[in-house]
This record gives C-alpha cells, sequence and structure tokens, in this order.
C-alpha cells in the first residue's frame, strides 16, 4: 500500500557554517574533486554485491553522497561558491558508476535536474538566485523575447495558463536558481520533466489553486527511474489541465498528498531508488514553477532541448562506468588465477635460474585475446564518450546564445556514444561471465564480486534505449544534413 514519505534527518556535513542566503563552503580547487570521488567509488565497491543482494532503499549511499559533497558539485559558480563543470560531474558519475551503477545513475539524474531552472527558466532569469524572504513582485513581467530577439508585442508575460505560469494578481517571487539552492539546503533531487512514453499513461496534471495566492494544484500518477525513493525534492513536468504547455514545478516529496511506491522488482540498478509516485491535491506555490516547456516544438530554444541530451550523456557514463568495472574486477580475478602458487624460488620471481617466467603467469593465447578485444571495446566507448563530453560542455557554456545547427551536431554525438557505449556495456559485461565462468574467487556465493550484477545494471540501464532509432537519425543527420526533432524524451 503506498504511504507518504518522509525522508530521515541527515546529520550535517559542512565544514562551516553558511550564512542565510549564501552557498555551502565547498573545496576551492576542482583537483579535489577526482580524490574524494576516488575515496568514495573505493568506499562503495567494498559492499557493492551485498548492497545490490540486499535491495533497500539507497539512504545509506545517499548519506555517503552527502558527506562527499557531490551532490553540490555541480553548481553555477559565483562569488561565494565555485561550481565544477559538467566534464567534471561526467567524470564523477562514470568512476562512482564502476563501482556501484545505481549510485551513478542516482546521481546523473540528480545532476540533470538540477539546471532544470537554467534549461526551463526564462534566458534573463535563469542565475538570478532564490530567497524565500524575498519581498513578492508583481505578477506582471517584462515578456520575453522570441527567437529572433523582438519582444513580445503585449509587453507583459501575461500570469495566467502556462505561458506566465501563475495564476492572474498572484504575488510573484523570484524564480528559484534549483542548482544554488541544492547546494545550499544540500538536497538530492529526483524525477523527471519528460513527458510519459507510454501513451497510456496520463501524465500530471496541473489545475489552478484558489484564493489569492495564486499558484497550481498538482495530481497524477508517475513511474520514475531513479531517486524518488530518496529525494528531498521531486522535479517534475505537467500539464495545466492536461494539455497545451509543460510546466517544470518543484515538489516537497514529504507534503501529505505525495506517495511513493518503490519498485522492488527491478532486473537490475536495483538500488537506483525508482518507483511510482502519487501526487493527490498538491499545492505548488508561483516561485516553484522553474519554467516553461512549449508544446509546440519549433518555439523551444535550443538551450532548452540540451536538457535531455545532457541526461543521455550523464547515463551514457553510467554505462561506460558499468563496463569498466565490470572489465577491471574480471582482470582482477584472472590475474590471481593466472598467478598459480608462488614458487619456491622466491615471492614473484622465476622458478628456474633461466630466467623463464613461472607456470600459470596469464600467457593464454586466447584469454589475452578476449582481454585485447573487451578492453579495444571500452576504449572506443570512452573515446566517443569524451568527444560528445566535450561538445556538449561548450554547447551548456554557450547557454542561449546556442544555435539549431550546433544542437544538431550535439545530438548527434550524443546518440553516437549512447549507442556505442550501450552496446559495449552489454558485450562486455556478457564476455567476462564466460571469461570468469569456474575461475576461483569470482562466484559470489564464495564471497566473489557477483559478475552478474553488472550484466544486469548494463541490461536494466540500456533497455529503454532504442539503438536503430539513434543510428538511424544520426545517418539521416549525415547523409542528408537533416536535424533530430527537438524532443524532450530522453
Amino acid at each position: 500500500m503506498s504511504t507518504p514519505r518522509k525522508s530521515p534527518k541527515r546529520p550535517a556535513v559542512r565544514t562551516a557554517s553558511a550564512p542565510a542566503g549564501r552557498a555551502v563552503d565547498r573545496p576551492a580547487d576542482d583537483e579535489i574533486w577526482p580524490r574524494v570521488t576516488r575515496e568514495l567509488a573505493d568506499d562503495l565497491a567494498v559492499d557493492a554485491l551485498a548492497r545490490d543482494r540486499a535491495g533497500k532503499a539507497p539512504f545509506d549511499e545517499v548519506a555517503r553522497l552527502q558527506e562527499a559533497g557531490l551532490p553540490a558539485l555541480l553548481t553555477a559558480p559565483g562569488p561565494s561558491r565555485r561550481g565544477a563543470d559538467w566534464r567534471a560531474a561526467c567524470a564523477v558519475v562514470r568512476e562512482i558508476s564502476a563501482a556501484d551503477s545505481s549510485v551513478g545513475e542516482l546521481l546523473a539524474h540528480h545532476y540533470a535536474l538540477s539546471w532544470s531552472s537554467r534549461f526551463f527558466g526564462p534566458a534573463h532569469e535563469a542565475h538570478t538566485p532564490y530567497r524565500a524572504d524575498a519581498p513578492p513582485e508583481t505578477a506582471a513581467v517584462p515578456a520575453p523575447e522570441d527567437a529572433s530577439g523582438a519582444e513580445s508585442t503585449s509587453g507583459t508575460e501575461t500570469a495566467s495558463g502556462a505561458d506566465g505560469a501563475r495564476r492572474p494578481g498572484a504575488a510573484r517571487r523570484r524564480p528559484l536558481a534549483l542548482d544554488v539552492c541544492t547546494a545550499e539546503e544540500r538536497w538530492l533531487l529526483a524525477g523527471g520533466v519528460e513527458p510519459p512514453r507510454a501513451a497510456s499513461e496520463p501524465g500530471l496534471t496541473l489545475t489552478p489553486a484558489e484564493g489569492s495566492g495564486g499558484g497550481w494544484i498538482l495530481d497524477g500518477r508517475r513511474a520514475f527511474a531513479s531517486g524518488v525513493t530518496v529525494a528531498d525534492r521531486l522535479v517534475v513536468g505537467a500539464r495545466p489541465g492536461g494539455t497545451g504547455d509543460l510546466l517544470v514545478v518543484l515538489v516537497d516529496p514529504a507534503h501529505p498528498g505525495v506517495f511513493t511506491d518503490a519498485g522492488t522488482d527491478r532486473v537490475g540498478q536495483r538500488l537506483a531508488g525508482a518507483g511510482t509516485v502519487t501526487f493527490d491535491h498538491v499545492p505548488v506555490p508561483p516561485e516553484h514553477v522553474l519554467g516553461v516547456l512549449p508544446h509546440d516544438e519549433h518555439a523551444v530554444a535550443p538551450f532548452t532541448t540540451l536538457a535531455p541530451l545532457a541526461l543521455r550523456l550523464l547515463l551514457t557514463q553510467v554505462g561506460l562506468g558499468i563496463a569498466e568495472g565490470a572489465l577491471a574486477e574480471a582482470r582482477d580475478i584472472s590475474r590471481a588465477d593466472q598467478a598459480g602458487p608462488v614458487p619456491v624460488g622466491g615471492a614473484g620471481g622465476p622458478a628456474a635460474g633461466d630466467g623463464t617466467a613461472p607456470a600459470g603467469s596469464g600467457d593464454d593465447p586466447y584469454l589475452l585475446l578476449a582481454y585485447g578485444e573487451l578492453a579495444t571495446a571500452a576504449h572506443a566507448a570512452a573515446a566517443v564518450v569524451e568527444r560528445a563530453t566535450d561538445a556538449l560542455a561548450r554547447g551548456l557554456h554557450t547557454e542561449w546564445s546556442l544555435t539549431l545547427e550546433e544542437r544538431a551536431d550535439i545530438s548527434v554525438l550524443v546518440a553516437a556514444a549512447e549507442t556505442v557505449t550501450g552496446r559495449a556495456a552489454v558485450h562486455i559485461t556478457t564476455r567476462i561471465l564466460e571469461l570468469v565462468d569456474g575461475t576461483a574467487g569470482a562466484d559470489s556465493r564464495g564471497g566473489g564480486p557477483g559478475f552478474d550484477r553488472f550484466w544486469r545494471n548494463a541490461r536494466a540501464l540500456t533497455a529503454p534505449t532504442r539503438a536503430d532509432h539513434r543510428l538511424r537519425d544520426i545517418g539521416d543527420h549525415y547523409l542528408n544534413g537533416t536535424h533530430a526533432r527537438l524532443t524532450l524524451l530522453a
């Protein structure tokens, strides 16, 4: 039975208290993050199999992430904070995923959602920090510029319907800068902005709230792939009246009208915190409307359409981490198995005086061939992913000056990375099951790493993606110069 979820209170781990309205203290040098990430990945790898078997909600994993400060990594730079860029965030997700891909997926969704107010908010307000104690402003606000740079002929943005994201006469606060607020409040985000994939899912709906305060009432039921069982805030997309433009809103999952059912029957990614959330008459104040996604895709700015590409690339980093983590675990097992007993002549040295290597030193040509094939597949996937990561980082830095051509090029590179990495992850995790079969120390029942979890996780992560659709878009762009549709579906 569904029950309202209450997140447990987490102990503060800040090294210094931060004044109200200022970001928490964080390492000033981005070079610290690789070391912090490596230490956390090593910690997660120790009990990854035991936690996968237990299948509990990942509260402990989230506590470890918060202790390391990783959820606050992708924060916009400012006078009192220094934010890491998307390259750093992708590197973090990749390394964490090599140790525990469920935690990597949870972090990937969090990073993508933390930029929701930047992707979907008005261009002139996207970086304005939110202050809960800020005085309300008038409901009429300057009209946003259209794609050509001209202002709307009305002179103001209407404060009704999806266009204004607020009701007439409602007091208005500055839009919430979600990435900054996430760092200050130490939130973990979950949810999803994209519309439901299945036509049978009606999606979430908004109705105007009664009273002078304005805002909306959120109702509906949605399944989400990650984090909803442990999130501090949910970021979701909903349509007023079920049709028209999509509003991106922020919701507190501890509200009595929010009910969460954990997805306990997953084949893989069991600790990602997936589940189904029911919203029953949940109020959404005007300041928690993060932005608007127009129903007409031609009215969507190219920068806004980077939102699904950012999520797809972060999940591709998870897949690459799975492949690299599985390959490294298998290599360690094979090395231990090939080493054999320690020779009489001395530890690690040749048993005979002729300089020949001892028996079982890893010279099996078929084993070397297999590992060469798998390592090459992993290197190839990493090269494609890194190229897509650089392209996306440049596009995100361009922000609202991004052109349709630049967005199309980024889309193709992300699709290529997604396709190559997905196939590599499934192939590598399948092949290593054969390589370590019967090898001493590989059996999870005897305390081994449990290599089946890598395969299960790779399959669960890549199953929703249709590689043939991605390849068709890549081919159409390469052959005909056609742009992929500006769709929000990830």
